[in-house]
């Protein structure tokens, strides 16, 4: 399983030629939603409308990163752990009983505010927050920093120097990978649109997407040799990866959200966990 999800990023990149901090940043958790939006047919989009009818101007973009936002506000605090899952050491076989223990981890909060929000049964406003979740978490789990297996909280304590400045691998990768490329959101769009359109969605699997996430760790050259100056060339040689993750989270959220929108279900029968 380990193997094949590696030979699968590793063509990705070919095609493309621990409670962490922000996934993606915020420019990429509103890059992953716009460019998701883009994908939704008429019907799905009406729905996300309906659902942020109480928000003026509110799309899948503006509320993208929500979750990182409110995360340390009391009532929210309990969210922290939904933001990330960790593996052993080299390994990215999930266990829920080991990695998730009581459904504290983003495999299983995206599992169960997928089903919330495409129960109709619950409240406009539950369901209203469901969806700011689920277009966060999936952002977080194609972050492969927030699938994490070197106990060293996703890379945030794998400190590197970029130009000068400390930093750690977790920003790098939240970051700076895709922000060196000095291009605008616009710009992104238009670069990215096309791959997602065109984007495979072959399992809705979110312990799949982890998986993924994941086994980019364990490309050689993605982790440094050791902690320090960050190795010349590191952010154009990794980029793609980067570019690759958001192309599938996009592409998976549209998917996800087809499913739990398009022609909800009153009950959709409990998450795997």
């Amino acid at each position: 399983m380990r193997s094949t999800v590696a030979v699968m990023v590793m063509a990705a990149l070919t095609m493309l030629a621990s409670a962490p901090v922000q996934a993606w940043s915020g420019f990429g958790h509103r890059l992953v939603g716009l460019l998701a939006q883009e994908q939704l047919s008429e019907d799905a989009r009406a729905q996300v409308d309906m659902l942020l009818a109480d928000e003026p101007d509110a799309d899948l973009g503006t509320i993208a990163a929500w979750a990182d936002e409110i995360r340390e506000q009391p009532e929210y605090r309990f969210t922290a752990p939904f933001h990330y899952v960790n593996f052993p050491l080299h390994s990215c076989d999930y266990q829920p009983a080991r990695d998730c223990p009581e459904g504290a981890c983003i495999i299983a909060a995206l599992e169960r505010y997928r089903d919330v929000l495409a129960d109709v049964s619950q409240p406009l406003e539950v369901r209203r927050e469901a969806l700011k979740f689920v277009v966060h978490f999936t952002g977080d789990v194609h972050q492969p920093m927030h699938a994490g297996n070197r106990g060293d909280r996703g890379g945030n304590r794998f400190q590197v120097n970029i130009d000068g400045k400390g930093s750690n691998l977790h920003a790098v990768w939240d970051f700076h990978l895709l922000n060196s490329a000095g291009l605008r959101m616009r710009q992104w769009r238009e670069r990215l649109a096309p791959q997602v359109a065109q984007a495979q969605v072959s399992t809705m699997q979110v312990a799949a997407w982890a998986g993924e996430s994941c086994a980019v760790l364990d490309v050689p050259g993605v982790y440094p040799a050791r902690p320090g100056r960050l190795p010349a060339g590191y952010l154009e040689a990794h980029r793609p990866f980067a570019e690759q993750r958001v192309v599938l989270a996009a592409a998976r959220l549209a998917a996800l959200l087809e499913r739990a929108l398009a022609a909800p279900a009153v009950e959709t029968g409990g998450s795997s966990h």
